[in-house]
């Protein structure tokens, strides 16, 4: 008799420490709570702001006040002590300096520290991401001040040659205060991927295989790995009437499903930032009377000849709010996906799980344990789609899970009830 797999205890250890220390795209960014607050001490009086994470990350507790005259050297001893520094000077001197400890840090890291004697494929994994997760929360401890006040896209950084930021940070955590005089700090490392991601939202992502662009919302993730996009655009259909997209995200997969012909997709999500995301993208693409998404936990009333599901592609806790577009703690949604598809499909109905094997060549989970959950689940496989990835780190040998990366194989698994 079979037991139900877990990860090694060695493994949840590590993940247990990214915890500590801190899908397509159904994560969500956090507004911060009115009693998240930092406080420092400048020009001799104590100054109390708000603390500003959508990636959950505490508020610094010992923060110091620097300027341009702070060295790299110096910033790497602050933040290896769990000091925050809090910056005063030119905004683009600050922007050098991040990238400055982000070469500190990871010197002599371009090549793979050996395996550790005794060490599994998926211990090694586990520490080189704890590695990561340390070294992402050094880089979070350059901090920058937010002047807020009333009104939309009104905080500002007052920095010399600071970029105007109000929409962005409006974007990404909402309206933050009222009234003049409000203070908030932010960590620099994640004001840069609010700037980004607003741009990104701004431009919209193409997605070939959908001839048009998504606009991805803060904390929902970007379709840029368009491969699992296109084996949605490819498999043959069981039918135009209706289909489900479980953990619809940006809506990407409901809108290339309505692009080839299905008369009535909806799509389910448990954030409602991903919800409305998915709804803006469907106004966007004029399939709103086709395409509707609604907040859920997992399938929505009734039956549906077509349900597709991407579920995050490894086993594991989520480090950030974005880290649930990728780690599924437990196997948790995969699991519950298959275990809910023979209730909630029509006869002769196909459910397609769009699955990475990334987990596989870490070892964090076997192609048996998979097979095993189909079965279980009462399902039978039709058919499998398979594709290699085409994104850059693929190809990037200096990537220390490049082994994994360069054998990954994605697929479309066409599942019905086995009968």
């Amino acid at each position: 008799m079979r037991q139900s797999w877990r990860p090694p205890p060695r493994a949840l250890a590590a993940d247990a420490g990214l915890n500590a220390a801190k899908r397509d795209g159904s994560a969500i960014a956090h507004a911060p709570s009115q009693e998240a607050a930092v406080t420092w001490t400048e020009d001799g009086r104590a100054v109390t702001a708000a603390w500003l994470s959508a990636n959950d990350r505490p508020a610094p507790k010992a923060v110091t006040v620097v300027d341009d005259r702070l060295t790299a050297d110096q910033a790497v001893r602050y933040a290896a002590q769990g000091t925050a520094m809090l910056w005063r000077g030119d905004f683009h001197n600050a922007k050098q300096l991040l990238s400055a400890i982000d070469r500190r840090l990871a010197k002599g890291s371009k090549k793979k520290p050996a395996t550790r004697v005794g060490e599994t494929p998926a211990e090694e994994f586990y520490r080189i991401r704890q590695a990561r997760a340390q070294r992402s929360r050094m880089l979070s401890l350059v901090l920058v001040p937010l002047e807020l006040s009333s009104g939309p896209g009104s905080a500002v950084l007052p920095l010399p040659r600071a970029p105007r930021v109000g929409d962005a940070v409006e974007f990404a955590f909402g309206q933050l205060a009222e009234g003049a005089g409000a203070l908030a700090a932010v960590s620099l490392q994640e004001l840069t991927g609010v700037l980004s991601a607003h741009q990104w939202f701004l431009n919209g992502v193409d997605v070939p295989s959908l001839g048009a662009k998504i606009h991805p919302h803060y904390g929902t993730f970007l379709p840029t790995r368009h491969e699992y996009v296109d084996l949605v655009a490819q498999a043959p259909l069981p039918s135009l009437d209706l289909a489900f997209d479980i953990g619809v995200g940006t809506g990407v997969l409901s809108a290339v499903l309505a692009n080839r012909g299905v008369q009535r997709v909806i799509g389910t999500d448990i954030h409602q930032r991903a919800v409305d995301c998915a709804s803006d993208n469907y106004a966007r693409l004029g399939i709103a009377d086709v395409a509707t998404a609604q907040l859920g936990s997992m399938f929505p009333a009734g039956r549906a000849p077509l349900i597709v599901c991407n579920p995050p592609w490894l086993p594991g806790s989520a480090a950030s709010t974005l880290d649930a577009a990728v780690y599924d703690p437990g196997s948790k949604m995969l699991l519950q996906f298959l275990q809910g598809l023979p209730d909630h499909l029509t006869d002769d109905g196909e459910g397609w799980l769009v699955l990475s094997d990334l987990a596989e060549l870490l070892g964090l989970r076997t192609r048996d344990m998979l097979l095993d959950a189909i079965a279980q689940a009462g399902l039978a496989v039709v058919d499998r789609l398979d594709t290699v990835p085409t994104h850059r780190r693929a190809g990037d040998t200096e990537d220390l899970l490049h082994a994994a990366r360069s054998r990954e194989v994605t697929s479309l698994w066409r599942l019905r009830v086995d009968t």
